[in-house]
């Protein structure tokens, strides 16, 4: 070997070892940010939650037609359902763009009131096409990707990995308990994105509060309760903005039913690891409940 390609593999391999060192660097600072009661050592395929201080993540069977239909009412709710943040936010963001680049919301309200001259006026044709193809899109990717989910759900219900239940960091606290899904929806029928917060779902309720803000400062929707509880019903209407509050009544129901849902799904988690932890703890290996006999 010359010396040329001696250098060239102890550069390489210096490189390398840089890269490992880095790595553990980091996996060092991620251990005294965060700490969990269980580490996952990648003995198995799947696995049905994970629990961080962000949030709790599981895999649980859902009906594809109920994710379909709230991608139908707003593209991105269906995708947030599945704790599929990334792409949920993203087209949840590009049809609050579109919408507002064509008017559609205005023209809507146009059309329901009868003025199709007007509804056909405010929209713009230059955009309005690239619309149709990402909310088609939206309902068949939460559709197909909700059939894909519920199939590694059974198999990993199957494999029953064991993951972490308990995560503490120097941000947030999270945890597996039982919480009250009433509480949830109450909590969620209040401030949109309150509900998220109480059922530890970190990314969605501050997506949420934010998207709230946003909502009510542009519709002008508290303004326009304020007139109406004085009575002042032209005004009440007139400070109104429908472009921006046709978005509320679909966001405002998505958050009560995700918060709801989600409570219950992670009180079945809840119930599902206890057993689990009983079981490995504290029941004997060889014990088996036969059908028909007696257990003593």
């Amino acid at each position: 070997m010359s010396f040329f390609h001696f250098s060239r593999t102890f550069e390489i391999v210096s490189q390398d070892l840089g890269i490992i060192q880095r790595q553990c660097k980091i996996s060092g600072l991620v251990g005294v940010l965060v700490m969990n009661n269980y580490t996952n050592n990648n003995q198995y395929r799947r696995y049905k939650a994970y629990v961080s201080i962000f949030g709790t993540t599981q895999l649980h069977l859902k009906n594809p037609y109920i994710v379909a239909c709230w991608s139908i009412a707003f593209p991105g709710f269906g995708h947030m359902l599945l704790s599929k943040y990334l792409r949920g936010m993203a087209l949840f963001i590009w049809e609050l763009f579109i919408n507002q680049k064509i008017h559609l919301n205005s023209a809507m309200v146009y059309s329901f009131n009868g003025d199709i001259a007007a509804a056909r006026a405010v929209l713009d044709v230059n955009m309005m096409h690239m619309y149709i193809p990402v909310y088609l899109f939206a309902i068949w990717d939460s559709y197909r990707t909700t059939m894909d989910l519920n199939k590694i759900s059974l198999l990993a219900d199957k494999e029953n990995a064991p993951f972490n239940t308990f995560s503490i960091g120097a941000l947030e606290i999270n945890y597996l308990d039982k919480r009250n899904p009433i509480a949830a929806l109450l909590w969620s029928m209040t401030i949109p994105s309150v509900g998220q917060l109480y059922i530890h779902r970190i990314v969605l309720g501050f997506f949420n509060l934010v998207m709230t803000v946003i909502f009510v400062h542009y519709s002008h929707m508290i303004e326009g309760i304020h007139y109406l509880i004085l009575g002042d019903i032209a005004k009440s209407t007139s400070v109104l903005n429908p472009q921006w509050l046709l978005y509320f009544p679909s966001f405002y129901f998505f958050t009560i039913y995700d918060a709801y849902t989600n409570c219950v799904e992670n009180n079945k988690l809840f119930k599902k690891e206890q057993s689990n932890y009983l079981k490995r703890h504290y029941q004997r290996p060889d014990f088996r409940i036969i059908k028909g006999s007696k257990v003593e």
